[in-house]
């Protein structure tokens, strides 16, 4: 098969960078050539954080959440409100909360939303192991932050079905994020706003 450029290295680096989200071969190509344009060791820094990125970080045990240990810093973090736990699509989305500095308790990522039409069920999501930390008794809050989809609505009432009698008062967002919004594209203000004023779950 006939090469795209003069080089093969460059072609597998253009092929690889272009596996990334987002990132067609124009783009590939623009990133690699300034790669190349580069000091030698930035592209070899480069190399080494994804590499050491990839291989050290792991996932929390108690909130899924990423980790460079066993237990995450923010479960491990004494000052943290272990009674309250705001339960998240992903890992974006923590990082979209603790932007907003209002927020001082726990988390719990599911790893994404139910969607029969993707093919994702509840048993491939991080839905049992949240019943779990419930059961334990400790947790007397559980704030469902959800995008305000189709998938987010059925992923929080499958939850909510799911606390059934447990002791457990179960909150939401109030809907100062727009119906239809994801978590990670809401902004800062309106994020925090809508997790101060949250409401009581409403099935």
């Amino acid at each position: 098969m006939e090469r795209e450029y003069a080089s093969s290295l460059l072609e597998n680096a253009v092929t690889e960078l272009s596996r990334l989200p987002g990132i067609g071969r124009k783009t590939a190509l623009r990133l690699a050539l300034h790669l190349l344009r580069r000091d030698p060791e930035e592209a070899v820094a480069l190399g080494e954080s994804i590499i050491r990125m990839r291989r050290e970080i792991t996932y929390c045990r108690c909130c899924h959440n990423v980790s460079e240990s066993d237990v995450c810093e923010i479960c491990s973090d004494p000052r943290r409100d272990a009674t309250t736990v705001c339960v998240v699509e992903n890992v974006k989305d923590v990082i979209c909360f603790e932007r907003t500095g209002q927020y001082h308790g726990m988390y719990h990522v599911l790893g994404g939303l139910i969607s029969p039409l993707d093919g994702i069920g509840p048993e491939q999501l991080e839905i049992d192991s949240l019943i779990e930390r419930v059961a334990e008794g400790q947790i007397r809050e559980i704030i469902l932050a959800l995008s305000a989809t189709m998938e987010g609505d059925t992923t929080n009432f499958y939850i909510y079905r799911r606390l059934g009698t447990l002791p457990v008062k179960v909150t939401q967002l109030a809907r100062g994020v727009s119906v239809g919004n994801e978590i990670e594209y809401t902004d800062e203000i309106t994020l925090g706003r809508s997790l101060l004023n949250r409401t009581a779950f409403n099935a």
